[in-house]
C-alpha cells in the first residue's frame, strides 16, 4: 500500500483488498519463475558429473515445474515421474526387487539446486511482495 491515513473504514478495507490481490499476483509470478528456474537447474546439473550422465536425455526433460494454488494459497512443485531419479540422486547398494546386485553411487542434482534456489526464491518473494504492496 502506498501509505497515507484513512479516516473512512470503507476505504481502508478496498486498499487492504487491493494489497492483497496485488501481493497474491505477486507471489504467484515470483513462485513460477522460481519454480522455472529450479527446473532449468536441476536438468542442468543432471547433464553430467558431478550429477548424472546423460544417456538418452529423456530423464532430463522429464522434470517439470508447476505453479498452483487457490486464493491467497500458492504452491509451486519441481519434480520427475521418472522411477530412476531416487536411484540417481540417492545412490543405491544392494539387490533390487528382481534379486540383481547394484552398487551406484550418488549423482546429486536436485539437492544441489534446491540449496542454490531457497536464498534466490526469498529473496525474489521478498522483492515482489514490497513491490506490490507499496504500489497498490
Amino acid at each position: 500500500m502506498s501509505g497515507g491515513t484513512f479516516t473512512d473504514a470503507g476505504a481502508l478495507a478496498a486498499a487492504l483488498e487491493r494489497a492483497g490481490v496485488a501481493a497474491t499476483v505477486a507471489v504467484r509470478t515470483a513462485m513460477h519463475h522460481s519454480a522455472q528456474g529450479l527446473r532449468e537447474r536441476v536438468q542442468q546439473n543432471a547433464s553430467g558429473r558431478p550429477g548424472p550422465n546423460v544417456i538418452t536425455g529423456r530423464y532430463r526433460s522429464s522434470w517439470q515445474a508447476e505453479v498452483t494454488g487457490a486464493g491467497p494459497l500458492v504452491i509451486a512443485e519441481v519434480g520427475t515421474s521418472a522411477v530412476q531419479a531416487r536411484r540417481l540422486e540417492f545412490g543405491f547398494s544392494g539387490a533390487d526387487s528382481l534379486g540383481r546386485v547394484y552398487h551406484q553411487p550418488p549423482f546429486p542434482h536436485l539437492g544441489p539446486a534446491v540449496q542454490q534456489a531457497g536464498p534466490e526464491l526469498v529473496r525474489d518473494l521478498s522483492s515482489a511482495l514490497g513491490a506490490a504492496l507499496w504500489t497498490s
